[in-house]
């Protein structure tokens, strides 16, 4: 029998991050569980235990989660993992219940996570509700469609610097794009800039950048150097770890720096959403060879408090009857009111899974392309197109930089 309970203190929550730091080559004692320790509390942390033993872990970060219109407390899901010892034993779904149960008793309105593998978290309520994608782009092909000149300086920042520097930046993005999390000078110390020689997998430091004009900082990039030379010449990687800007300025500014380093041979980044500038800045922006795939995945936890919580395209009505074989509180009729959602006795117009109002939550897909993969039952005509008219997707794509 597995007992599944929040651990308790440092020694149970390390081993509780190794059931997914397993996969990973993850060693006791490392760098990696200091780390998660610093951002993850030990208490959102679950594990599972079979005759004292842990055998499987996964926790949640207490967020605070951008959405359209504003922001939304959120657990960030993360380290969920089982041993191999103990796979296909229902070791996962215990957690998940037991971690469901715990985001639901804290009012946390909703969860997103990464997920490692895209077919396990729909049968706990999750929705793929973003796209990302990773370019890798020869130096050669970097020109922009248009004559550019650069406004700004760029210089580069040590840590202390950036920390200060850095984070209104990060806010500025985070107030218009749904998907981001705010981050505390904890997680800035000792994820986004930290760079223990292990995380850096051959290549060089990540260098801190920044654009500023007339003296105020518009944009940073953090990125590394992968240098290689074959028959004399250079087949270096330069990689973007993030790239972000405050403005649309300071985005082509940061890029323009960034392709324009000398010995690289190509540019790679990850995780850039499927709106990116680039594909409008670039002269030949399918040389970029953008490959996509899913982002966040996003599960609401209180449908109501959820749904309550976004702002929308219009005002008007819309009656959701609410599958959720998972969380059976949500399930029912739900009737959406001017930005308001209550539960009610009004026969409903759209008919759906709770996965489905994930994908759709931060306006990364509509209620028409759900429909047509045969997600979502129109109960009343027309109703569809009414509830894309109220949800309609924001103007700028759901993105999150960075895998929790």
């Amino acid at each position: 029998m597995v007992d599944v309970r929040p651990t308790k203190d440092a020694e149970e929550f390390e081993q509780a991050l190794l059931a997914i730091g397993h996969y990973f080559g993850m060693e006791a004692g490392s760098e990696d569980a200091q780390r998660f320790a610093r951002n993850l509390p030990v208490e959102r942390t679950h594990a599972a235990y079979e005759d004292g033993n842990v055998v499987g872990g996964a926790g949640a970060f207490p967020f605070e989660f951008s959405v359209p219109g504003g922001s939304v407390r959120c657990a960030g899901v993360t380290i969920v993992g089982v041993y191999p010892t103990h796979r296909r034993r229902g070791v996962l779904r215990s957690m998940m219940r037991a971690q469901i149960d715990d985001v639901h008793e804290r009012g946390e309105p909703i969860a997103a996570l990464w997920a490692s593998e895209e077919t396990i978290y729909g049968r706990f309520g999750y929705g793929m509700a973003s796209e990302a994608g990773e370019i890798s782009l020869a130096r050669e092909h970097a020109a922009y469609a248009l004559p550019f000149t650069a406004q700004g300086q760029v210089r580069f920042l040590e840590t202390d610097e950036a920390l200060d520097l850095l984070p209104p930046l990060w806010d500025a993005a985070f107030a218009e794009t749904p998907g981001m999390f705010r981050r505390d000078r904890t997680w800035w110390e000792s994820r986004s800039l930290a760079d223990p020689p292990d995380r850096r997998h051959g290549a060089g430091p990540k260098r801190i950048a920044v654009v500023e004009v007339d003296g105020q900082a518009e944009a940073y990039a953090l990125y590394r150097h992968r240098p290689s030379w074959e028959q004399g010449s250079s087949t270096a990687k330069l990689t973007v770890v993030e790239a972000i800007g405050a403005t649309p300025r300071g985005t082509a500014e940061i890029w323009r720096f960034l392709l324009d380093i000398d010995w690289q041979a190509t540019v790679e980044a990850y995780l850039l959403p499927v709106d990116h500038p680039l594909f409008f800045l670039l002269a030949e922006p399918r040389r970029m060879k953008y490959r996509m795939g899913d982002g966040l995945w996003v599960r609401l936890v209180d449908v109501g408090a959820a749904l309550s919580a976004r702002s929308y395209a219009q005002d008007g009505e819309l009656v959701l009857d609410v599958l959720d074989g998972f969380a059976p509180w949500n399930a029912g009729r739900w009737k959406l009111a001017d930005g308001t959602c209550e539960r009610t006795d009004d026969d409903a117009d759209l008919r759906c899974d709770v996965t489905t109002l994930g994908s759709v939550y931060l306006g990364g897909f509509s209620f028409r392309e759900l429909h047509r993969a045969f997600r979502v039952e129109e109960l009343r005509d027309g109703a569809i197109d009414r509830a894309d008219a109220i949800f309609r997707r924001t103007s700028v794509a759901p993105w999150c930089p960075e895998i929790f």
